[in-house]
């Protein structure tokens, strides 16, 4: 098994660690850690037949730009608290799952509920 890389921020672009690092300062980071604040917009419950899952999109903005966040919970089929609307902090390490900047089994923290009428 080959060893693991460190990746230098002074690494060169055009290097192995090119793909790693994101061009631009506001955009997501393609693999790390990151803590963010956001606003779930859409919620997906695996059905009974899969293996359990919850998954939620969360709108957030970083520096100015605006991104969107697949969280997944692996093992749960409900979150408590976690619904459409809902803003929270979280934090975890994003990786991208087709395409998609994906967090899963986020630390969360919510900190704003849906007004009810």
């Amino acid at each position: 098994m080959p060893a693991r890389q460190r990746i230098s921020r002074t690494a060169d672009p055009s290097g192995p660690a090119a793909g790693l690092l994101s061009p631009e300062p506001d955009a997501l980071p393609v693999r790390g850690r990151i803590q963010v604040r956001g606003v779930i917009d859409r919620i997906t419950v695996a059905p009974v037949s899969a293996s359990p899952s919850f998954t939620a999109r969360a709108r957030i903005e970083r520096n100015g730009a605006r991104h969107s966040i697949r969280i997944i919970w692996m093992g749960q089929r409900r979150v408590p608290g976690i619904e459409a609307g809902v803003e929270l902090r979280f934090e975890g390490m994003v990786s991208r799952v087709e395409g998609t900047p994906t967090v899963y089994n986020p630390r969360y923290e919510i900190i704003g509920r849906p007004e009810e009428n």
